[in-house]
């Protein structure tokens, strides 16, 4: 075996394809001359469509955490009430990050590996009697790989109280479909390292015309992650406040003209084929999931390791066949470990990890599964050619 040859398929971050890794390998620019404003002004505007917004989409050079710490130090002042679903480590991190900033955090619970039900969110906003500030959602919980029903969650934000809608689609943006204005989210974010194909280092952020407005009337001290810096600065000059990550940027150029390329419905039907194809593959060989079809996330498949051999697979994946996959995180931890298809991933990919994961059945349990989780995976793609 070739171990230098090493495949990722974690959650994120997630390949880069080497188009794009030319790309930002172009002559750096100075950031405040002639060419830059072009290049900030192409990406944002292109990413329009990804992000379902109406506003080009901010750029800031930081993580996807920090992406979700803009969205909350833009809009939450010390005293407010927010809501914030917590399905998973992600959501748990978003409502820690508006407790910093002295928000009263309502935590809605969610069962770790399903997704928030409408009704839900409903009956928890009409018996807190308060007037909440936003509500915080997790578009795809990347612990536990569920997919977050917003357009539906969305309705009962807006029916049922007068909050901003929040949403983290970090792990999945890129990949799924999205309308803000339809499903009434105000903030949407994003980080670079996941279906957007780049590596770590950019955050995005889509805002609504009603969210500026809070945004410009919020009162908590902030500098670097301050929107109204970042608004002002493209709206008046096409630039960033503060130092951009230009060559990042040059990459998400290339990722606009992957994503123009291939149709953007077409990467959101190839994300979910990927997706059935993994569960489909891994049920028939009886290897079980995390989450139910309906709640499954088209970027990650998270299985469950509920005996010794289990437990082993992440290893023997990385070990036996260099393939690298996610862990479980906090109460998860050892519990799963998830398999991330999303970005710079194809079908043929998915028959990788899935061949590799019957061998190791096979010669941990004994098992005669060979070529059984391939070939319903292959009759899942031929499905959908």
């Amino acid at each position: 075996m070739l171990l230098d040859q090493q495949y990722l398929f974690a959650p994120g971050p997630t390949p880069v394809p080497d188009r794009v890794k030319n790309a930002m390998n172009q002559p750096m620019i100075a950031h405040r001359g002639q060419e830059f404003p072009k290049l900030l002004e192409d990406v944002s505007t292109r990413l329009m469509p990804v992000f379902g917004t109406e506003n080009p989409v901010t750029v800031l050079a930081s993580s996807g955490t920090a992406a979700l710490e803009t969205a909350a130090v833009n809009v939450i002042e010390e005293g407010d009430e927010v809501v914030v679903i917590v399905a998973g480590a992600f959501g748990d991190r978003f409502a820690s990050i508006c407790e910093t900033f002295g928000a009263n955090v309502h935590r809605l619970e969610v069962e770790w590996g399903k997704a928030c039900q409408p009704e839900q969110l409903e009956e928890f906003l009409k018996g807190l009697q308060k007037d909440v500030k936003a509500v915080i959602a997790t578009y795809c919980e990347t612990s536990t790989a569920v997919l977050q029903p917003i357009k539906e969650l969305g309705e009962v934000v807006k029916r049922v109280t007068n909050a901003l809608f929040i949403v983290d689609g970090v792990s999945c943006i890129g990949a799924v479909p999205v309308n803000m204005k339809d499903w009434k989210v105000d903030i949407l974010v994003s980080g670079s390292q996941k279906a957007l194909m780049l590596p770590p280092g950019l955050a995005f952020v889509a805002v609504n015309d009603h969210a500026k407005q809070v945004i410009k009337n919020c009162k908590t001290k902030r500098f670097y992650l301050d929107l109204n810096r970042y608004m002002a600065s493209y709206d008046n000059e096409r630039s960033t406040p503060f130092t951009p990550a230009v060559s990042l940027i040059y990459g998400a150029q290339e990722v606009c003209n992957m994503f123009d390329e291939e149709g953007f419905e077409n990467v959101i039907a190839r994300h979910r084929v990927m997706r059935d194809m993994t569960r489909e593959g891994l049920k028939a060989i009886e290897v079980p999931l995390l989450t139910s079809d309906n709640d499954a996330s088209p970027t990650v498949t998270a299985v469950r390791t509920i005996d010794e051999p289990a437990k082993q697979m992440k290893k023997l994946l990385k070990d036996k066949f260099a393939i690298t996959v996610g862990g479980g995180q906090k109460k998860l931890k050892g519990e799963i470990f998830r398999i991330g298809h999303m970005g710079y991933c194809t079908p043929f990919d998915v028959l990788k990890v899935l061949s590799s994961i019957e061998m190791i059945v096979k010669f941990s349990e004994g098992k005669d599964v060979l070529g059984i989780a391939v070939k319903r995976a292959q009759e899942v793609w031929s499905e959908n050619v």
